[in-house]
């Protein structure tokens, strides 16, 4: 059996309510920490968590609404949207969390006020603890369901990777290491801006080539940014680059995508999100435009995003701009030698 750990989890939404599940089938002692008493009660009581419906919560599950019950786990899994990162980490700095904590931060996305990756955010508040982050093509839905799924713990440190990496592998959830922090969170974060261009391509009826097309080009955008912020193009290639891609831009699962459809289908922008709930690749298409202007990254899909987003655009003017823009070579402005 592998190393026993006391674990809490950040945030009661659905992606951490599966991994304390998956975590907990490991006979790992596991609690999950929502700062909203009611939704506690809600899954209590119900024995579901709204989120996963149909799937019944294991006895051995712990819930609660104190911050303090959490402070001696081994690992903190943050869970909370991202949004949310730097308040929710901030108390625990303010509680007094142990600097032997290891910090395993699953949320996808940018810190708002910053622009900075979530694993900087968070090791700027704690930068003694060790964080790792774990990414990877995984709905929560299907994660509950112990269906086969693959992902990768990233940190710069090998031997917290290895361990995180042995605790959350079970048989059911595979996890692969990378030293990669940088491509592997922006994989995650950017994703999620063209899985909601994906939807808008659905909400037009514009068919599987559009599509294929969109997805393929975004992944060029996010490597090369990824690039110019010191990320490994391998990575781009991995679970946490084509893979998630994948996942977000294909699935009904997907918040993005779904949030995508209403606004293709003519929904305004802020009535689709408001319907949807957390879409993160509505706030990432700021974050990201905000990045590619500062390490001066040409990527036409995220800025038409952006002015679909935020500037009012027009979805179907978007797409036509993008198809005349000038030609050039697939993967470079000049032909190689």
């Amino acid at each position: 059996m592998k190393n026993w750990k006391k674990i809490a989890v950040l945030g009661s939404g659905g992606w951490g309510t599966a991994m304390a599940m998956s975590a907990v089938s490991s006979g790992h002692d596991v609690t999950v920490w929502s700062a909203f008493p009611a939704e506690i009660e809600r899954i209590v009581s119900t024995g579901e968590n709204p989120l996963l419906p149909g799937i019944k919560m294991p006895k051995e599950l712990k819930f609660t609404s104190e911050l303090a019950d959490v402070l001696g786990a081994d690992i903190i899994i943050t869970a909370v949207p991202s949004f949310a990162t730097a308040s929710v980490v901030a108390k625990l700095a303010e509680a007094g969390i142990p600097e032997s904590t290891v910090m395993v931060n699953i949320s996808k996305g940018f810190d708002p006020s910053t622009c900075d990756r979530l694993s900087v955010t968070i090791q700027k508040t704690l930068p003694k603890n060790k964080i790792v982050v774990l990414s990877g093509p995984s709905h929560a839905e299907e994660v509950a369901r112990e269906i086969p799924t693959a992902l990768v713990a990233a940190a710069t440190d090998k031997e917290t990777a290895l361990m995180v990496q042995d605790v959350f592998t079970t048989p059911r959830l595979r996890v692969y290491t990378n030293k990669d922090m940088v491509g592997v969170e922006l994989g995650g974060a950017i994703k999620n801006v063209i899985a909601l261009a994906a939807g808008i391509t659905d909400g037009l009826k514009l068919g599987d080539n559009s599509k294929a097309a969109l997805m393929t080009r975004g992944l060029s955008e996010i490597g090369r940014l990824g690039k110019a912020m010191g990320g490994n193009e391998k990575t781009f290639a991995g679970l946490t680059g084509v893979g998630d891609l994948i996942v977000t831009c294909t699935s009904m699962h997907s918040r993005n995508r779904r949030a995508g459809i209403l606004i293709g289908e003519g929904v305004p922008v802020e009535e689709a999100i408001k319907v949807i709930g957390t879409v993160e690749g509505y706030h990432a298409a700021r974050l990201a435009h905000i990045l590619k202007t500062k390490y001066d990254v040409e990527m036409p899909i995220m800025d038409a995003c952006y002015k679909v987003c935020y500037e009012g655009g027009n979805p179907l003017e978007e797409v036509t701009a993008l198809m005349t823009r000038p030609t050039r070579h697939e993967d470079d402005d000049t032909w190689l030698n």
